[in-house]
């Protein structure tokens, strides 16, 4: 059986072209690795930058954007397909929402799967669509 691996955080790092464009690539987002110059410039133009490394290897990212002061919104979150299930998007939204305590406003959109459902409300966020919050999104 295979010792599980140790998992390194690091906050406003500096991953990659290669390791970026490989994780994008592992979850499935090719609207971002369809230009890799745009996402690497949104990459640095991120207000916090997390990763996760086991190893060598970049297993996972979330970056936020916003003002720092009242909006926070969760840009990215992604875990590479080999290392889901192991805590590391918890506690890169962990770490995240730390930063950002004193925010007034965290905000994400993302899939609306049961999954997704279950795991956003178990770290403490409420969908829009429970009759208190609309959300409003133009998407190209």
């Amino acid at each position: 059986m295979q010792e599980p691996q140790t998992i390194r955080y690091t906050i406003n790092g500096t991953p990659t072209r290669e390791e970026v464009l490989a994780l994008y690539l592992d979850v499935g987002w090719t609207n971002y690795t369809r230009e890799p110059d745009k996402l690497m410039r949104a990459i640095g133009a991120s207000h916090t930058l997390l990763t996760a490394h086991a190893d060598e290897e970049l297993v996972g990212l979330l970056r936020t954007v916003g003002d720092g002061t009242t909006i926070c919104y969760i840009q990215d979150i992604l875990v590479r397909g080999t290392h889901r299930r192991r805590g590391i998007g918890r506690e890169l939204l962990r770490q995240a929402l730390e930063l950002n305590d004193d925010v007034r406003q965290v905000v994400l959109l993302t899939d609306d799967t049961e999954r997704t459902r279950a795991f956003y409300r178990a770290c403490g966020f409420r969908s829009c669509d429970d009759g208190r919050l609309v959300a409003f999104a133009r998407l190209r």
